[in-house]
């Protein structure tokens, strides 16, 4: 039990330290105009790499994952619920796999 403690705290550190570090050292330091613009889009850049490929792969048939996608992604800029977006999604797969492909 003690050893999972202190796995658990060692994996904690690691996580924070790096964390840590940049917030007490750079925080005076001013970013240029352009890195702080740019730096600003690196979540959702990082967001899309990931989502896109489970997108793709979450279905049998590419071309019913894609409809299901853009469903979703017309469903987003509507700026639906999130809970309607994915059920959109779901449904838009559901109904092109069973009637179209």
């Amino acid at each position: 039990m003690t050893g999972y403690f202190l796995l658990v705290l060692c994996m904690g550190l690691v996580t924070f330290i790096p964390r840590m570090l940049p917030m007490v050292f750079l925080h005076s330091i001013e970013l240029p105009n352009f890195l702080q613009r740019f730096l600003q889009f690196v979540p959702y850049a990082v967001l899309a790499s990931l989502i896109f490929p489970g997108i793709l792969y979450s279905v049998d048939h590419v071309p019913t994952a894609i409809i299901g996608g853009l469903t979703s992604i017309i469903l987003a800029i509507l700026r639906m619920n999130l809970i309607i977006i994915v059920l959109g999604g779901i449904f838009a797969v559901f109904i092109s796999h069973h009637f179209f492909f």
